[in-house]
């Protein structure tokens, strides 16, 4: 995921979580939030909960490559945050279930290749 397509300031995901609604979908919570933007943009939260730093690290890699595999459309922030159950899951489940939760709020772009 390249830079631009971060969320990393904490009044952002403070921002995001406040004002809008929840999307609930297995081991994910995410909130989408529609913003007038060249770009889109990711953020992504593990909690100390689900493990030790270096689980915590492989969960966002293996997310970033996730969603890297995409291509989106532009004009939302979207924060994902990650549930304990997450590390019981393998890569695939993990692909498919957050693919599923995408599926749901309609984020694709309308040609939806993938790279």
């Amino acid at each position: 995921m390249k830079k631009k397509n971060i969320v990393k300031e904490s009044y952002d995901f403070n921002r995001i979580i406040q004002s809008n609604e929840p999307y609930k979908y297995k081991d994910y919570i995410i909130y989408l939030e529609r913003v007038n933007q060249e770009n889109y943009k990711f953020g992504i939260s593990v909690g100390k909960k689900v493990g030790n730093a270096v689980t915590r690290n492989k969960i966002k890699r293996q997310l970033k490559s996730i969603i890297d595999k995409k291509n989106y459309q532009n004009n939302f922030n979207c924060i994902i945050i990650v549930g304990r159950g997450v590390v019981m899951r393998t890569f695939k489940e993990l692909e498919q279930n957050l693919y599923h939760a995408f599926d749901s709020l309609n984020i694709y772009e309308e040609d939806n290749d993938e790279k």
